[in-house]
């Protein structure tokens, strides 16, 4: 007989997590402005918002943070993180933040001037806000299959060569890189492939054009390279990792995710120009260039959770766990982006509230939902999200309209995995009788859905 699966890891540490009464969640979420993100910590059971700082560390990197420098300059702490990112990468400059939308406003300073054009696929909500304060623009050039959430696709985080192509024919003069999410967050945590990256290279060749990787879950990424794409199925994790960064210019990278921190980021590249630019940005805006916004002991956890990382057992031990909640949401018919990607769920809300019409709010009304079943957060990746278009200040409702369910890495069993598709399955079954969503009452002018509140109509 064929041993079940098993994490490859065991418990050290446990938190203790409580549960509330449905009238305790009405009363706070309405208090919250029905903003989940305005939520207590404490009045949530199970923290599905975010995968991001989240994680559990691993005795190695607690370890490593007895050996922290704090130096102002010149800490070796740098330099531990400076050389596993070079190792891991092949990029020889680095500039540590303090997270990845620190990254992308340090770069993005020295790089994006009013009026450029920045290609990519389905840009995060920090990538698209930083790209837009500054008055350029951002252009999706997902490939469409992305929209279509019921469709079994193994790469669909990929970019649309031909769109690419078509915005560079138009418009190269006011594009000054492309930039490329790996994992594909906005469209569903969906995975890109190595030979899509092969394109993307080529086209950036053709016009002389950089390209930049948004690393948050690019392990992740390789991971799905190995398993989905053909002829990699041999090559380790590293090999692939080194593969990707073969391919690119520069990377920003959130390390909450894939680095298994809960602080900090970084910037690496190959081009000393590019470095140069940011330097002057990164000293006023985060700090002395070898320790940027970070201390000398998250820096040598950072540099042992790339590490671990970027092994295949503890990528699979937390991608089968996503795994496992998708297939308990299968047996209830209940919808996602398929197919299941690294961190997350995303429930397809405009197939499950059918009567919420799109000004409503589908994907932020179920959200609130799934709160009041059973104290669950998760997070809107839909309209909300998307921020109106700047020029117009119309909603952009041309994007899907997705629940996220993050599942923080070696935090949470499968019993939990468990609660979570039970409680879905209780909203799922009284869909019809959700007729009505929420409306805006207020809202900031850019990334509107960390802030913003609501009414229930």
């Amino acid at each position: 007989m064929e041993l079940p699966f098993a994490e490859s890891w065991k418990i050290k540490m446990v938190e203790p997590i409580r549960k509330s009464t449905r009238e305790q969640r009405e009363k706070w979420l309405k208090d919250a402005h029905y903003n989940v993100f305005q939520l207590k910590s404490e009045q949530v059971y199970i923290d599905c918002i975010t995968d991001s700082g989240t994680g559990s560390m691993s005795d190695r990197q607690w370890a490593a943070m007895m050996m922290g420098d704090e130096s102002y300059a010149g800490a070796s702490s740098f330099f531990r993180l400076k050389d596993t990112i070079t190792r891991l990468t092949g990029f020889e400059y680095v500039i540590p933040t303090h997270q990845g939308r620190a990254a992308e406003n340090v770069l993005f300073s020295h790089l994006v001037k009013p009026g450029a054009i920045v290609p990519g696929n389905s840009h995060f909500d920090t990538t698209k806000g930083h790209i837009e304060s500054r008055k350029a623009t951002a252009v999706d050039c997902t490939i469409d299959e992305a929209k279509d959430t019921q469709l079994e696709l193994p790469f669909k985080g990929n970019v649309d060569p031909k769109k690419l192509e078509k915005v560079l024919a138009e418009s190269a003069d006011k594009v000054p890189f492309i930039i490329v999410t790996i994992t594909n967050n906005t469209a569903g945590g969906q995975p890109v492939s190595m030979q899509n990256l092969r394109e993307v290279r080529a086209i950036a060749d053709k016009y002389k054009k950089r390209l930049i990787l948004d690393s948050a879950r690019f392990a992740e990424n390789a991971y799905f390279i190995k398993t989905r794409e053909k002829g990699y199925e041999n090559k380790t994790i590293k090999e692939i990792v080194k593969e990707i960064y073969s391919l690119a210019d520069a990377m920003t990278m959130s390390a909450k995710k894939d680095g298994i921190v809960n602080m900090g980021g970084f910037i690496a590249t190959r081009h000393e120009d590019w470095y140069e630019g940011a330097k002057c940005f990164c000293i006023p805006f985060e700090g002395y260039l070898t320790y940027g916004g970070m201390n000398g002991r998250d820096m040598d956890a950072l540099a042992v959770g790339l590490d671990e990382n970027t092994e295949f057992d503890n990528l699979e031990t937390r991608i089968k766990q996503v795994e496992y909640l998708a297939k308990r949401f299968d047996e209830f018919g209940i919808p996602y982006q398929r197919p299941v990607g690294g961190h997350a769920i995303f429930v397809d809300a405009t197939r499950i509230l059918t009567q919420v019409p799109k000004e409503e709010f589908p994907a932020q009304t179920l959200t609130t939902e799934l709160y009041l079943e059973a104290g669950i957060r998760g997070c809107e990746i839909g309209y909300i999200l998307a921020d109106r278009d700047p020029v117009t200040r119309e909603n952009r409702f041309g994007g899907l309209d997705l629940l996220r369910l993050c599942i923080p890495r070696r935090v949470y069993t499968n019993n939990h995995m468990d609660v979570i598709a039970v409680a879905m399955k209780n909203v799922f079954d009284r869909r019809d009788q959700i007729k009505r969503g929420v409306k805006i009452v207020w809202e900031a002018e850019l990334m509107r859905h960390f802030t913003v509140q609501l009414e229930k109509l």
